[in-house]
């Protein structure tokens, strides 16, 4: 079957598109990957998003043309995935949707709001469409999040030693081979905060790691940003923007003066490699596979590389799936388990009650057919 997997992540600077053929093989998912593409947003969408979410406030209105807009432009990439990956064949849309909030109190996961309406994106291409996976797993008692583990284990499972998959998006997050798995902290939230802040808006990002490659880390302002509850928590845990953003960035300055730009960053970066080595490190690992936007930041990765000393640092890339598009590839293959009647969670990674079939199925051009429920549950994924 063939699959379009749609992905915009916490930073949400654009719409990944990968397509993949998935064949259930005995035991096996075999995955072929057929590609990917990727939309920026829009200048006035990505504005209009980035103002309605924390610690920004917004109104129903507002959302409901939030829903419908990234609805469209998440159907616009999925039309273009089909014509330039699957040659018109594809069979499937699998969406994430957009983030905009995760409910969580006291340490617990009470709801999940993903936005792009897959209405949208059915009547665009005429294929069914599997969108809002994470609120089935936060109703049997799970964080929701990270939502791409089970994708993680089955693809690890066989590595020697003790692998460890991550992720650094907006916000950073681990698989280990037994399950556990959470968000280690802010990937490239603060950082990306940071840099429009300083910058007026002109900076959506650190690009190339430039601006903390010039700063140095200032020793006080990380201490006290390690001092929040969050990191101390026992997985499985979960976060979002909803804390690391640039309100928390400010809190952490307030006493400090004024700090060069460059120092901000640095330390920032130098934050987000702390607390995911001090992750890493917590679950014993012995290699860690990374993918995401972070890996694209050679100040982060360098820090990161220091301070795991021991432990192999590699990208998905050198495994067969490109860093930028893994995630994408993995709602492709929660699509297709969805449509066979397979789950897509592992309660030992999310805290869930029991593993859960995923998401809701909007119906194609031809209404819904479903194909046979698999026999088994795949017990690893192989890329061909």
């Amino acid at each position: 079957m063939r699959v379009i997997g749609l992905m915009s992540g916490t930073s949400y600077d654009a719409i990944d598109a990968a397509a993949a053929e998935l064949d259930l093989v005995g035991d096996s998912l075999v995955l072929k990957p057929l590609g990917m593409v990727s939309e920026p947003y829009d200048g006035e969408l990505r504005e209009a998003l980035a103002a309605a979410l924390p610690p920004g406030t917004t109104t129903l209105g507002e959302v409901c043309r939030l829903d419908t807009r990234i609805g469209q432009a998440f159907a616009a990439t999925a039309v273009r995935a089909d014509r330039e990956l699957c040659e018109g064949r594809a069979e499937l849309v699998a969406s994430h949707g957009q983030t905009v909030h995760h409910w969580v109190a006291d340490a617990e996961v009470h709801g999940t709001l993903q936005l792009g309406q897959p209405a949208w994106i059915a009547e665009a291409t005429g294929l069914p469409v599997v969108a809002d996976f994470r609120p089935r797993d936060i109703a049997a008692g799970g964080q929701g999040a990270p939502l791409v583990s089970l994708v993680d284990l089955l693809w690890l499972r066989g590595r020697p030693g003790r692998p460890v998959a991550l992720n650094i998006g907006g916000i950073a997050n681990l698989t280990a081979p037994d399950g556990t798995a959470f968000d280690t902290g802010p990937g490239c939230a603060l950082i990306d905060a940071a840099a429009r802040g300083f910058s007026g808006g002109a900076l959506a990002c650190d690009r190339d790691g430039a601006l903390a490659a010039r700063g140095l880390v200032h020793g006080p302002l990380l201490n006290r940003l390690l001092e929040e509850p969050y990191y101390a928590l026992s997985a499985p845990k979960t976060t979002g923007k909803e804390l690391f953003h640039l309100g928390h960035l400010r809190d952490a300055l307030a006493g400090f003066g004024t700090l060069p730009a460059e120092d901000v960053v640095a330390t920032l970066t130098m934050l987000t490699a702390r607390t995911v080595a001090d992750a890493v490190r917590s679950v014993g690992a012995t290699e860690v596979i990374a993918s995401g936007g972070g890996t694209r930041n050679p100040a982060l990765m360098s820090m990161l590389a220091d301070l795991l000393r021991g432990v192999a640092l590699r990208t998905s890339d050198s495994f067969g799936l490109p860093s930028d598009a893994k995630e994408a590839y993995a709602f492709a293959v929660l699509g297709f388990l969805t449509l066979h009647g397979l789950p897509g969670t592992e309660p030992a990674s999310t805290g869930a009650r029991h593993p859960s079939v995923l998401g809701s199925v909007t119906p194609g051009r031809d209404g819904l057919r479903l194909p046979p429920r698999a026999a088994r549950q795949p017990t690893r994924l192989l890329l061909e």
